[in-house]
């Protein structure tokens, strides 16, 4: 009984676990086009370089893109 009990836990985690992958993964492509397209130079120097670059070119962002960010606090 109590290895049922043990396991549960373990498959309840590792769902909410892959769930928050794929979150991540549709924001990641939500603006890959526009990292792409506006901050290709800034790619390599990091993640708050790249927001930042997102930041500065807010009115060209997609709309997708956008939703992130805000959804983020940006």
């Amino acid at each position: 009984m109590a290895k049922i009990f043990f396991i549960i836990p373990l498959v309840v985690t590792a769902s909410a676990a892959s769930g928050a992958l794929a979150q991540q993964k549709q924001e990641h492509d939500a603006c890959a086009r526009d990292v792409s397209r506006l901050c290709r130079a800034h790619m390599n120097e990091g993640d708050q370089i790249v927001l930042a670059c997102l930041k500065q070119n807010r009115a060209r962002l997609s709309k997708a893109c956008l939703k992130v960010l805000s959804e983020h606090g940006q």
